[in-house]
């Protein structure tokens, strides 16, 4: 029996003589449909890392390309590539994403000192999310999908709470550094005009290290920001919240007040009387508590890292992080990017690996044969592209060429 099963495994798996062939990238795939809905316009692919990729890769095949007829423009930002290419390819794909005007982007992982290691990187490289959303600006919206069937960690949040995130400047552009020596920090600042410099002391280290961070934004974003948070506000006619913490920084977060309660009052006022509905401005712990006293139904507009961890919090509360949508508007009206508003999922993709290893490491000659007839049946009447799946199992299994096969 076990021979059996070897000689028709081996005739299910042999794809080439010459040794093993890469799978064909996603954009350029072939399908028999032709009544698949032809998409105008290329779309922007950012590919990411982990979990997320594995399972990204599946939607595209199961759910999109056999549907879509789309030109995708594929970057890989999985994590080796950015490395190999000193994260040129994050650059290059946001400039693509500005030309052609949508993106899709996976999750990525932006890595610290432990990932460094396990991939033996160059450098820590910063957050791709970062570097995208600083080349192309805007606001990130990101809205919880509420489904009756999942229960709420907050049960009173009867509808949907948008986060409106700044995705531009602050803790995502800073410079930061570490202090090993007695010495003074100091702000300075040089017209271009050639005016006076403003020389402000930040500290005096004088008996012991620390660190240090400088972080800026500009008026102009801030103005881009509140026009989106606020067109959000009357598209949704649902109230706008603008939390900041400006009774501590009061010229750093003051300039967001005062930005977007100028914008309100010149352009945006009337309308929303004539909706009904209001803007108005909090402290950040002040808002954190109404918001999860409120029944939903507000859009939330936060600075670039309170809108990083509120988010989450906000996701989570609904159900699942997996269950939020998370959209980059850009100031042109006419750019966004679609991205992941949860991470790589790497807990599961550790057992993914395991499970991997333990198909390579089956002893049993007949139990494997069968494990590949099943892979190859099952594409036969699936996805009718048996050679490409197998290919891919084969990928999954570490095995180079179908002689390698220990059967």
């Amino acid at each position: 029996m076990a021979s059996s099963v070897t000689t028709i495994s081996r005739s299910f798996l042999k794809t080439s003589t010459s040794g093993f062939i890469n799978p064909v990238k996603s954009q350029i795939r072939q399908y028999v449909r032709d009544g698949r809905i032809t998409v105008a316009n290329p779309v922007v692919e950012l590919d990411g890392d982990e979990m997320t990729r594995v399972i990204w890769e599946k939607i595209k095949e199961k759910l999109i390309f056999p549907f879509l007829k789309v030109d995708c423009l594929y970057y890989d930002l999985g994590l080796p590539h950015r490395d190999q290419t000193n994260d040129q390819v994050t650059f290059d794909a946001a400039m693509a994403i500005k030309k052609h005007n949508v993106g899709i982007k996976c999750a990525t992982i932006t890595p610290d000192e432990q990932r460094v290691e396990e991939f033996k990187l160059k450098k820590m490289w910063p957050s791709p999310n970062g570097t995208v959303r600083n080349i192309l600006g805007g606001t990130v919206f990101r809205e919880p999908i509420i489904c009756k069937s999942i229960p709420r960690l907050v049960p009173g949040w009867t509808k949907a709470i948008v986060i409106g995130r700044h995705a531009h400047g602050d803790q995502y552009k800073c410079t930061d550094l570490v202090i090993e020596k007695p010495g003074r920090v100091e702000f300075l600042y040089t017209p271009n005009d050639g005016s006076e410099p403003s020389r402000i002391e930040v500290f005096n280290f004088q008996e012991t290290s620390g660190v240090i961070m400088g972080m800026y934004n500009t008026d102009e974003s801030i103005k881009g920001f509140a026009r989106s948070c606020l067109e959000y506000a009357v598209m949704k006619k649902w109230p706008l919240y603008l939390s900041t913490k400006n009774t501590i920084l009061k010229r750093y977060d003051g300039r967001f007040k005062d930005i977007f309660q100028e914008i309100y009052e010149r352009n945006y006022k009337s309308k929303f009387e004539s909706l009904g509905i209001w803007y108005e401005h909090r402290l950040i712990d002040d808002m954190v508590a109404q918001a999860l006293k409120s029944s939903g139904g507000f859009v939330w507009a936060c600075k670039n890292y309170d809108g990083d961890v509120q988010s989450d919090v906000v996701a989570q509360g609904y159900g699942s992080l997996g269950l939020m949508t998370s959209i980059l508007v850009c100031p042109d009206g006419k750019t966004i990017e679609s991205e992941a508003a949860h991470g790589t999922v790497t807990r599961h993709f550790r057992e993914h690996q395991k499970l991997a290893m333990k198909l390579v490491t089956i002893e049993d000659d007949e139990l494997r044969g069968l494990l590949f007839i099943f892979l190859a049946l099952a594409t036969v009447s699936v996805a009718r592209r048996p050679q490409t799946i197998l290919i891919e199992s084969l990928i999954f299994l570490n095995i180079n060429s179908a002689n390698d096969l220990p059967l």
